[in-house]
């Protein structure tokens, strides 16, 4: 079986408000990319994938009129997926949801938010992920609410053969300055976010700690935004969010490529997504996206990979791949086949 992870960068903008794809000349959101081609090439790297389920960060906008789950099953039934089925959990504000697309042949999934509903109020420890955490973020003896601008999406997951796990998916608050006008607020603004981020991964593993607590074989997968060695506010705060979340010893999650960059020796990093610095004019690439499990899932012959277009030997090779990953996402899908 295989699941995989996968941002796809504005999926929302490729349909309209009736939820049907757009699918022509008309400009998507990423730079010089026509709906048309960017829809195409998502044709290609979602039938390439073939996965019986796909935690898609970044899924279509849930609102008013427009519908998540509909425009994510419209889509898989435009490039006939075997993931035909859609299920999500609270939508939120960004235009930015997370969502799973799966086999119902394969799969038999139910949200299952955990934790007590806390309100914009909030509570300590583990509430809903729709709710505040209260927390002290700068050690100022003041509690302050944090909430998650998308509440991670948690599912019970039965496959055809019996097997029960718990899946998480997730997209960390980003890091990036966002609005700053000048050096000090760059600073200000990205240590405030590193606060907050920090601390939903903190929220987000005391969840996971209750999972394990309970003997749960347990999935998560998603958007970090964060990994070890990425900016100069590791130093100042410690640890990496994703440190946070896999954990240590007994409570430790496994992701092999997050073990690879923890291990801060001279070997290349893999990444997961690329971006164009406008300032530098050169692209920056890094390691975001994740798939960390339990020990009883990585026994299931757990096997990883990164569809990176051009560290991937198989899909290097593939030029029409190649090219539809490049022009789909800034972020390349993460897979991971097992035995269940």
């Amino acid at each position: 079986m295989r699941l995989a992870t996968y941002n796809v960068e504005w999926f929302s903008s490729l349909f309209d408000d009736d939820n049907t794809l757009h699918d022509d000349g008309g400009w998507s959101a990423r730079h010089g990319v026509t709906r048309a081609q960017q829809t195409a090439a998502l044709g290609v790297v979602f039938q390439a994938l073939d996965a019986d389920a796909v935690m898609i960060i970044e899924a279509p906008d849930q609102g008013k009129t427009r519908s998540t789950v509909q425009s994510l099953e419209r889509f898989a039934e435009r490039f006939d997926l075997r993931a035909s089925h859609a299920v999500m959990g609270f939508s939120n504000d960004t235009q930015q949801e997370i969502a799973l697309l799966y086999d119902p042949a394969k799969l038999t999934v139910e949200h299952a938010p955990q934790g007590t509903p806390a309100g914009p109020e909030g509570a300590k420890g583990a509430p809903r992920f729709d709710s505040a955490l209260r927390i002290d973020l700068d050690i100022d003896a003041s509690e302050d609410l944090v909430v998650f601008s998308k509440p991670p999406l948690e599912l019970d997951v039965t496959t055809k053969s019996g097997f029960m796990f718990h899946l998480i998916g997730a997209h960390l608050k980003s890091k990036a300055p966002h609005g700053a006008r000048n050096d000090a607020e760059v600073l200000s603004f990205g240590i405030a976010n590193r606060r907050k981020q920090l601390a939903q991964a903190i929220w987000l593993r005391a969840r996971i700690d209750a999972h394990l607590a309970a003997g749960m074989p347990l999935m998560v997968m998603g958007d970090m935004n964060d990994g070890p060695g990425l900016d100069e506010f590791e130093s100042l705060f410690g640890r990496s969010s994703v440190e946070i979340v896999l954990g240590q010893g007994d409570a430790g999650l496994f992701d092999p490529h997050a073990r690879q960059a923890l291990s801060r020796n001279l070997a290349a990093v893999p990444t997961s997504a690329r971006f164009w610095i406008r300032q530098k004019k050169r692209y920056l690439q890094a390691l975001l996206d994740y798939i960390m499990v339990t020990p009883d899932i990585r026994a299931k012959d757990a096997q990883w990979r990164i569809w990176h277009p051009l560290d991937d030997p198989e899909c290097w090779q593939n030029a029409a791949l190649r090219d539809a990953l490049v022009t789909a996402s800034d972020h390349f899908p993460v897979t991971i086949d097992l035995d269940i």
